[in-house]
């Protein structure tokens, strides 16, 4: 029975045997997704074995390739191909993951190609297909063809989520178009889906950075009305919405509200109080301020520091011209 055994593991691959076992030691262990190579080799050997792997092996890979640090969008767009070449069905997963290269690169025609495909297969779109969609076309600068395809998606029946409309949004405001995003706001609150800190808070900053701080603070009240609770990202953009037009009496006082919130300010919340005095050449107070960041164990960093440095030529510029 030994004997047996030992020509039995001396003539037999074990992984011949058990070609799940190549799978996972493909999919998983032997491919590192900066490695380009590496992971076209484990893709080309899994796409040969027989009987295929699961469309699921092949997702990995290509989603490895996309979350990479160098986002290799077009190897993995050459390898979807040759699934196709092969007659691999792609998932809904495998379109997602192509949609999502596409819009990245941006070839944002190619994409709503995609979506036609999705549908025309009769495959059906998840919210990940929507949402890629909706930031493809926002970060593309697109937002006004990002709504058109919001109503098209709802009058298909389809429901998006906090995600979508927090992009549609956060595309509105970084057009400069925070009227229209307050509009989504009002539109969506309650009926579509429940507004959340990342809505009130985009909105929020971009009425701070358009001087509309008075507005910003009622949404901020409208927010803990609805038992919403600010983060850091609402607080500093308040913060830096009051300190731009010259109200740092109440910039501070919103900054002790959030810490008796236990909101920890950030290295930007406090770079903000620090510009604000140092603009106002009051620099004993902004040394102040570095010295509380420190106490919290948050570091300053160049932007403190140059702001510091500012503020001393500021003074020294009023008291003694010829020394800054």
């Amino acid at each position: 029975m030994s004997s047996c055994c030992a020509r039995f593991r001396s003539s037999t691959n074990p992984i011949s045997l058990f070609p799940f076992l190549r799978i996972r030691l493909y999919s998983h262990s032997s491919f590192n997704s900066n490695n380009l190579d590496n992971v076209v080799s484990s893709f080309n050997h899994i796409l040969h074995m027989n009987p295929t792997p699961s469309i699921i092996e092949f997702n990995k890979i290509l989603g490895s390739l996309v979350k990479s640090n160098n986002n290799h969008y077009p190897t993995a767009i050459s390898l979807f191909h040759q699934l196709e070449f092969h007659g691999i069905t792609p998932s809904i997963v495998t379109f997602n993951i192509l949609i999502n290269c596409y819009c990245h690169l941006p070839e944002m025609d190619f994409a709503f190609s995609l979506f036609g495909k999705i549908l025309k297969v009769g495959f059906q779109p998840d919210i990940i297909t929507f949402n890629t969609l909706i930031k493809g076309l926002c970060v593309n600068g697109k937002v006004k063809e990002a709504l058109h395809f919001h109503d098209h998606v709802i009058s298909l029946g389809f429901h998006l989520d906090q995600v979508s409309y927090g992009t549609l949004i956060n595309g509105l405001c970084k057009m400069g178009k925070t009227t229209e995003a307050l509009q989504v706001l009002r539109k969506i609150d309650g009926k579509l889906v429940n507004t959340d800190v990342v809505m009130y808070s985009t909105i929020i900053d971009s009425l701070c950075k358009d001087k509309l701080v008075t507005e910003a603070y009622v949404l901020y009240s409208e927010m803990i009305t609805k038992r919403i609770s600010p983060d850091v990202v609402t607080f500093s953009a308040l913060i830096y919405g009051f300190c731009i037009v010259g109200q740092l009496k109440e910039a501070f006082g919103l900054f002790h509200e959030m810490v008796l919130k236990n909101i920890n300010p950030d290295v930007y919340t406090f770079n903000i109080l620090v510009d604000a005095f140092c603009k106002e050449g009051n620099t004993k107070e902004a040394k102040n301020v570095i010295a509380m960041m420190m106490k919290e164990g948050v570091i300053p960093d160049v932007v403190t520091y140059g702001s510091l440095m500012d503020g001393y030529c500021l003074v020294n510029k009023v008291i003694k011209p010829n020394m800054c």
